[in-house]
Formats: structure tokens, sequence, C-alpha cells
């Protein structure tokens, strides 16, 4: 069986940092998960018109802000003027789309590891995963836990690696492929970040004795997350920050 990669994270990943918590990749939200006892947060980033990277999930801005339209179509400046917490609850309203900087010095601030998902505008790829690359490597310069830093688009990672060669990667996808184990070893990845859909024990063991940790997203059942975690999955992603959290 092949050496495994260090895996220094939790087992536990609040999905968007604060789940169905709070409105997902905002301050408010890491503060949310962290409230829950998360040491361990995923969320999107991307890059707004002038090369600020911030974060939001979708291509739009019109499902978690109350902007419209294309989300790299604005200047930063802009877009920190936008509510991106009315759409969860009032309780949040006038929470703005944050910027990786903020979120950056909050996780070093207190302790939290990432999972930094590359998650480019349309035709930014490359752009983005060398961005977000150079930004972790400054931020997290002199830590002891690196970001995981992850993405569906291979061409966002491939870039990530020649700006970021010692950041760890991880290559997400909505169903495994055939030649997975070519596509992580082409982008030096440690893990393979899987629909939980997917998952089994045969997999489990199969991207291991490769070499490769396995993540598995987005896990809202207590008894489908225990499942996982006793299949030797290393890490889930859950919305459930409620019912499926640390100890």
């Amino acid at each position: 069986m092949s050496c495994l990669p260090a895996w220094p994270y939790s087992p536990y990943i609040a999905h968007r940092n604060g789940g169905h918590l709070a409105p997902e990749n905002t301050l408010a939200a890491m503060r949310v998960g962290a409230a829950h006892g998360f040491t361990m947060f995923e969320f999107d980033v991307k890059l707004s018109r002038d090369g600020i990277a911030f974060l939001l999930h979708d291509d739009t801005l019109d499902r978690c802000t109350d902007g419209h339209g294309p989300a790299g179509a604005l200047d930063f400046g802009q877009i920190a003027q936008l509510d991106a917490g009315s759409w969860h609850s009032a309780g949040f309203a006038g929470e703005p789309p944050p910027s990786f900087a903020a979120i950056a010095r909050f996780a070093r601030a207190n302790d939290l590891a990432c999972n930094v998902e590359i998650k480019p505008c349309p035709g930014q790829e490359a752009e983005t995963g060398a961005a977000v690359a150079q930004l972790c490597a400054h931020f997290w310069q002199d830590a002891a836990v690196p970001p995981l830093l992850s993405s569906f688009q291979e061409s966002a990672l491939a870039e990530a690696r020649r700006v970021a060669p010692h950041m760890p990667r991880a290559l997400l996808v909505d169903a495994i492929p055939a030649d997975w184990a070519q596509r992580l070893a082409a982008l030096e990845a440690v893990a393979l970040n899987i629909n939980h859909r997917d998952a089994s024990a045969e997999r489990v063991q199969a991207i291991h004795a490769a070499g490769y940790r396995v993540a598995a997203w987005t896990i809202n059942e207590p008894g489908r997350a225990r499942e996982l975690l006793a299949l030797g999955v290393d890490a889930i992603f859950t919305d459930n920050l409620a019912e499926i959290r640390p100890a």
C-alpha cells in the first residue's frame, strides 16, 4: 500500500463556512461554524473585475446577494456594498460578501483550517487559480497547517501548482472519472474530493492504496456521516452543523 500524505485536517468540514445556519460564504458564517465547534471550513473564492479575491459560490450575484448579474462584472468596492445576508434571515441583514483577505486573517487569528475552493468566473480559470494560490502562500506562509486548495477546474489547480507548488491540492469531482489516478498524479494532488454518493469501501480503499486522501461532500444525514467515516473517508463536508460536528 502506498504511503498516504499528511492529513492535518479535521474529519468534519463546515460547508461554505456555516452550512444552513448562516448565509453561505460569509465571515458571519465562519463565526457560526466556529461556535459549533468546527475547526475546518470550506468556502468558494473567485475574482472581481478588478482582480480582488472574494467569496461567492455562483457565477452570478442574484441568489446570495441583493445584486444582479455576473459576479465578475463588478469591482470589489461595489461587491462589498452588497447585502449577502438578508436572503438567509433578518438577523444577518447587511452582511457583506467578504474579501478572501478578511477570511484568511480571521482563520489565521483563530487557528482555523481551510479548504479553499477555487471557483472561477467563466473564462478565468487559470487567472483565478494563480491568484488564489499566491494569496494562500502569502497569508499562510508561516502556518503549521496550510490550506487545502481544491477545484473542479483542473486548469485552475494546475496554475495553483505552478504558482505555489508547496500548497496541498485536491481535485473536486461530481462523478469519479475512470482516470482519476492519472489526473491526481498530473496535478500532484494529495486528495480526491468526491460526491458522497460515489463513496464505497472499495473506492475509498483504492484511493488510499494509490496514495491519496479522500473527502466526501455534502453529507447532511448523521447516519450517512457515521457510515462514511467508518468506511475510512478522511473528511466529510456538511451543511448540518447542528447534528454533524466534532465531538
